[in-house]
């Protein structure tokens, strides 16, 4: 049964947002504010851009993709985690590549209505690298956009910086996408096989073919 409400840990996060919104006006920490503000609102924005597109987000994705924002934004630029944890941006942008090269293979498998075998699973598994990396990119351009727009350092020491990123992100993306090899092989690939098995479950209409087949 679709979910109507985000998992309980999103409206946790939700609610401290609200909390250091009220602190920063407060205070008179105005950019405490804003950040705070834009997380705020970007936390709602997986389950309303899902059903938008008619998919059905499993809880795990949706509480790893608020984490993410919640994470990159709001403790990375209010707390300084990212000056204060020399791993917190290794850490992100693996997970994140990782997170969208899975993501990437889904969309990808769409396209094929689930047959495993209507393309290679190595030609399915490279387009859904593709696509990690291309978001990865994009984000890089959002750090910059909000550099230059806001003054904020998302990108730290720059060019040196935006290329360490694109190196990590080539790594998460290039394990997010094996796992989907494995998984059109029949085989898990640690517990990402299991993300892959609980987004499908949800969304069987659009896998039919991968359905008739088991």
């Amino acid at each position: 049964m679709p979910q109507t409400r985000d998992p309980r840990i999103v409206r946790l996060l939700q609610g401290v947002l609200i909390l250091a919104m009220a602190g920063g006006v407060y205070e008179g920490r105005w950019s405490m504010v804003f950040i705070a503000l834009a997380t705020l609102v970007l936390t709602y924005v997986p389950r309303r851009f899902a059903h938008w597109i008619g998919v059905e987000l499993p809880a795990s994705f949706i509480v790893a993709i608020v984490f993410f924002i919640f994470a990159t934004l709001f403790l990375g630029e209010v707390f300084d985690f990212y000056e204060r944890y020399f791993w917190w941006d290794i850490a992100l942008h693996f997970g994140s590549a990782m997170g969208f090269g899975l993501l990437g293979f889904l969309f990808i498998f769409t396209l094929f209505a689930g047959d495993r075998y209507a393309a290679p699973p190595v030609a399915i598994a490279f387009l859904s690298f593709c696509v990690a990396i291309a978001i990865g990119a994009l984000w890089e351009i959002f750090e910059f956009s909000m550099d230059q727009v806001f003054g904020l350092n998302m990108q730290k020491s720059g060019l040196l910086d935006t290329m360490y990123d694109l190196m990590i992100d080539t790594l998460g993306a290039a394990l997010g996408a094996l796992a989907g090899f494995f998984y059109l092989k029949g085989r898990q690939f640690g517990g990402l096989g299991a993300l892959i098995d609980q987004f499908v479950g949800l969304n069987g209409r659009l896998y039919r073919k991968l359905r008739k087949r088991k």
